[in-house]
């Protein structure tokens, strides 16, 4: 059997000098994952693995767990004497992350160690100029490239418009417009492959993130499934996937994300034109409400920048702000928002008393 190319998967010479800390053990990267099980890539082939008892332990937050395009060190590289055993996670030179569903605070790693984030949104009703802004803001901190990827354009009967939509939020973005019927849609993809990189295709369910992936490899390996009669998508992929391209790299699938929580976010690339704008502004601490020469205040009232996208940078950054605190110290947050102009909380508590006091 032919080894694997690890170098095309990209394990380069980063890599490789972290793996060498770790003697008598083997490198391997995480294909998938389903609960406690995963599928690693070897040089010697595919095995399942699980996580080293001591690991379990000593981690501290979900994001510590191996994630898919994750580089582990093993204690076997073949399917002997039961499944491989993952010691060590090599550090990651970026990650997609996202908040995890149902927690106030963890953080979930979408897919790690790519190179180029394909922020893929249909051109139907899927289409979500605010959601796209979510998106980019998470792509740029995962020290990845994003790309946005519009797809179905077959479906699409305004597509100047909302070419002209994406062209206010890119801010120097590669938009590519793809359509199932095309061709030509793979082939602009296709140029941001390369050996030894790693593509990431993000995005909400339904949007053909699989059919794109599908049309890439050559054949069907990955599940889809027609958008509904409701042009919402389907959760056709169930879990993050990668899949090894001979010579051109690898490519991670991951499930439909209609909403995007927060974990960080960069909010000076996503929104360049805002932050360019902010520091032209009279006053470096201008929050771009009241004060006088606001730069930012006057672009939106000369229509250089939509209200719209203005108001949600301000969601996205209060969001990003709160993100890690508790209940309580977000009130505490909020409290101190409300009553800035008066000295902050302490001020806020003063008052409070005092009203009280009133009422005995």
């Amino acid at each position: 059997m032919s080894k694997i190319d690890m170098e095309n998967l990209g394990f380069s010479e980063r890599f490789v000098v972290e793996a060498d800390f770790y003697k008598n053990l083997y490198v391997g990267r995480v294909a998938s994952q389903y609960k406690n099980m995963y599928k690693v890539i070897t040089e010697a082939g595919e095995l399942a693995a699980e996580i080293f008892g001591k690991f379990r332990f000593e981690v501290k937050t979900l994001s510590d767990f191996p994630a898919v395009g994750d580089f582990v060190m093993l204690d076997r590289n073949e399917n002997i004497s039961g499944n491989a055993i993952i010691r060590h996670i090599l550090p990651r030179k970026s990650a997609f992350i996202r908040k995890a569903a149902g927690t106030s605070e963890d953080e979930q790693v979408v897919a790690s160690n790519i190179d180029t984030v394909f922020i893929c949104m249909s051109l139907n009703n899927d289409f979500n100029i605010r959601r796209l802004e979510r998106y980019l803001s998470v792509a740029w901190s995962s020290q990845a490239i994003p790309v946005i990827v519009l797809t179905k354009a077959d479906l699409c009967v305004d597509l100047a418009e909302k070419l002209s939509e994406v062209d206010t939020v890119s801010c120097g973005v590669d938009v590519l417009v793809t359509s199932s019927l095309s061709d030509d849609s793979v082939l602009s993809i296709e140029k941001y492959l390369d050996k030894g990189r790693t593509v990431a295709f993000i995005g909400s369910s339904g949007v053909g993130k699989s059919t794109l992936i599908n049309r890439l490899v050559g054949k069907n390996v990955l599940e889809t499934k027609k958008i509904r009669h409701d042009d919402k998508g389907r959760h056709t992929t169930t879990r993050r996937e990668l899949i090894a391209l001979p010579g051109l790299g690898a490519v991670i699938d991951t499930p439909g994300m209609r909403e995007l929580g927060i974990e960080s976010a960069d909010m000076s690339k996503a929104f360049a034109d805002i932050d360019e704008l902010s520091r032209k502004c009279k006053f470096q601490d201008c929050t771009h409400t009241s004060e006088p020469a606001c730069a930012v205040r006057k672009a939106i009232n000369d229509g250089m920048v939509s209200a719209d996208r203005f108001a949600n940078y301000l969601k996205l950054q209060k969001e990003a702000k709160y993100e890690r605190l508790n209940s309580k110290q977000i009130e505490t947050e909020k409290f101190n928002a409300m009553f800035t102009g008066v000295g902050g909380m302490k001020n806020a508590r003063k008052f409070s008393k005092e009203k009280n006091k009133k009422h005995f």
